[in-house]
Formats: structure tokens, C-alpha cells, sequence
């Protein structure tokens, strides 16, 4: 029998479509995870636990030392560091497999280039965190930071989403009206995520005790998010409708019920959180169902089209082939002869 490191190698050298499958959808778990992961080092208020970068300290690269933050703090700043370095291993290995990847003995351009913003996104997030670490927490800095991880989760769950499918050409689900408006609500999403961090920035819960803010009023940012959240919730709803009315796949279906359910749940920790005086713990509870809302509003829109694998072209032996199994035939039957009259040559021969 194999070993698992045997089994793991082979994965990752000859990946089957099944285990290229598998390899893409835990990029899309390890990059949902580190922005759940970030946000908790923004919410406890550890976001200088390490004052230093790429250095914790000046003086260590690890949580050692004194730098005014309680030790607490500046463990889980230093854990989430720790925790990229995993997520950029994941990141290279799905690129590795995607490189290794075949399908009908071709290599598989989409899934690759895909695959390839993995590790370039996770490098592109390091200078960014150091650049947020080193401005102290700019809050301009820290949207962008958020921002994206957040396009890296949706290139992730692109990446899956290919790898479940052909190479053939788009062939749309429902029609196109539906999936402009699903394309809409993805795009509310977005606006409603950039203004969470708005929000975020602007409140309490900036990453730590004494660190810049937005100058905005608390309140009004929050009302915004909030209006932004209703108008979505009101195009998922049309969505719903407009899939059941034109019988959408199944699929598709269940999506965006699951989608209506989160943007539900979504709004009722919002209000409680709100009202509550946004306890650091509700809000994580927050952030996290908006990543699971982001992957489910994307895989809601691929699931409106499919791609299903082309046809391969016919050889010309083949093609000679079929033209001689439908030769004498392309014009219809013979035509009808009179009694006594000879048979045409064609005929003849038939």
C-alpha cells in the first residue's frame, strides 16, 4: 500500500481532476481562513503587537521582548505572521499541482494563471501588512489590506470553480437578464465590504488603543454600511424570485436561498452588534459571515453558466470516415423511377 506522503506526492506531481479539485478548494479555505485570522488580531486590539516589520521587534523576529503591548498581544500578532507563511505553502503547492495538471494531455491555461495569483497575492499581502504595520495601522492602508484578501478569496474560489468544469465554450444557465442581476449583487457586496472597513476604521475596533482613524461620524458611516445591506438584501431577493420563475438548476437555486439566509443573519448581527456597543467577539462573528457571504454570492454567479468540455476535432482519417458513412445520403432518398425506365447510375450502385 501507499504512504500518505506517497499519496500527497502523487497529487501534487500527477493530479487527477478530482484531486486538482480538492487542491484548489483548500485554497479557498486556507485564503478565507487568514482573513478570519486578521480579523481577529484587528479585534483584540494586537494589530502593533509587533511594532516592527518584517521583524516582530526591532531587536527579535519572534514575540519576544518589550514593546508596550501586553505579551498576549503581541503572540497573536506574531501567530497570524506565522499563519501566512502556511497559507503561502498552500498557495504554492496549488500552483505546483496546477502546473502539473493535465486534461487530455494538455495543460490547463485558466486553471494555471489562476492557480499563479495564489502565491503573487500572498507575497503582495506581506508588503502590505508590513506597510500597514510600519504606518501604524493607517486605516487607508488597512482597507486595502482587507480589500485584497478578498479578491484573493474570490480568485481562489475561481480557481475551484474552473477545475470543476471544461474548457468548452460559456453556455448561459438562465437568461441573461438574471445573470446581469446577479453580477449586480455582486457588486453591491463589494461597495458593502469596502464600506464595512469604513466602518471599522472609523469605530473602536480599529486594531488597537491609539492609532489613526477615519474622521468620519460613527454613526453616519454605520447608517451607510446599513443602507448598503438593505439594498442588497432586496436584489438577492429579486434574485430568488427570478431564478424560481425561469427554473434556474437546482444548483443555482439552492445557492441563492443559502445566500438570502446569510445576508439575513448578516443584518441581525449587525443590529445587535450595533446596539450592544459592538463587543469585539460579535463583530469577528461579523466579518467572518461576510467572507462565507463573498464565496457564496461567487459561486452563486458561476453557477448561472457552465462550460462543459469541447468536443474534440476530428482526425482526418476519422472525418473520411464519417464522410463515407453518410456518402450517398446527404441529398435524401433516391428519387422515384417509372415503371419500365432504367435506373440512374447512382441508383446502381446503391
Amino acid at each position: 500500500m501507499r504512504s500518505v506522503p506517497g499519496h500527497l506526492a502523487n497529487a501534487l506531481l500527477s493530479p487527477s481532476p478530482t484531486s486538482m479539485r480538492r487542491i484548489a478548494l483548500a485554497g479557498v479555505v486556507a485564503n478565507a481562513g487568514i482573513v478570519m485570522t486578521g480579523a481577529g488580531v484587528r479585534l483584540s486590539e494586537s494589530g502593533l503587537g509587533c511594532p516592527d516589520w518584517p521583524r516582530c521587534t526591532a531587536a527579535s523576529i519572534v514575540a519576544g521582548g518589550d514593546t508596550g503591548d501586553p505579551l498576549i498581544h503581541r503572540w497573536v500578532e506574531f501567530g497570524n505572521r506565522l499563519v501566512t507563511v502556511v497559507i503561502f505553502v498552500v498557495a504554492i503547492l496549488v500552483f505546483a499541482a496546477a502546473w502539473r495538471y493535465r486534461e487530455q494531455g494538455t495543460r490547463r491555461r485558466d486553471v494555471m494563471w489562476l492557480a499563479s495569483l495564489q502565491p503573487a497575492g500572498i507575497v503582495a499581502q506581506a508588503v502590505l501588512g508590513g506597510i500597514v504595520v510600519l504606518t501604524k495601522l493607517d486605516p487607508v492602508w488597512v482597507s486595502i489590506h482587507f480589500l485584497l484578501s478578498m479578491a484573493l478569496v474570490a480568485a481562489a474560489v475561481a480557481l475551484y470553480v474552473h477545475c470543476t468544469e471544461g474548457r468548452g465554450p460559456t453556455r448561459l444557465l438562465v437568461p441573461r437578464e438574471i445573470r446581469l442581476g446577479a453580477f449586480g449583487a455582486v457588486g453591491v457586496l463589494g461597495l458593502m465590504l469596502a464600506a464595512g472597513t469604513v466602518v471599522t476604521g472609523t469605530g473602536p475596533l480599529a486594531g488597537a488603543g491609539d492609532v489613526p482613524r477615519f474622521h468620519l461620524p460613527l454613526g453616519g458611516v454605520t447608517q451607510f454600511h446599513a443602507d448598503i445591506g438593505w439594498l442588497l438584501g432586496g436584489l438577492v431577493i429579486a434574485l430568488v424570485v427570478g431564478l424560481r420563475l425561469v427554473g434556474a438548476p437546482r444548483r443555482a437555486i439552492r445557492l441563492s436561498w443559502l445566500l438570502l439566509a446569510l445576508i439575513g443573519a448578516q443584518g441581525a448581527i449587525g443590529y445587535a452588534q450595533y446596539f450592544s456597543g459592538l463587543p469585539a467577539g460579535l463583530v469577528w462573528v461579523h466579518v467572518c459571515d461576510s467572507v462565507v457571504i463573498w464565496v457564496t454570492a461567487l459561486l452563486l454567479l458561476f453557477a448561472l453558466r457552465d462550460r462543459r468540455t469541447a468536443a474534440p476535432a476530428a482526425t482526418p482519417g476519422e472525418a473520411a470516415v464519417a464522410g463515407a458513412g453518410t456518402a450517398g445520403t446527404a441529398d435524401g432518398p433516391p428519387a422515384a423511377v417509372a415503371p419500365g425506365a432504367p435506373l440512374p447510375q447512382d441508383a446502381r450502385l446503391r
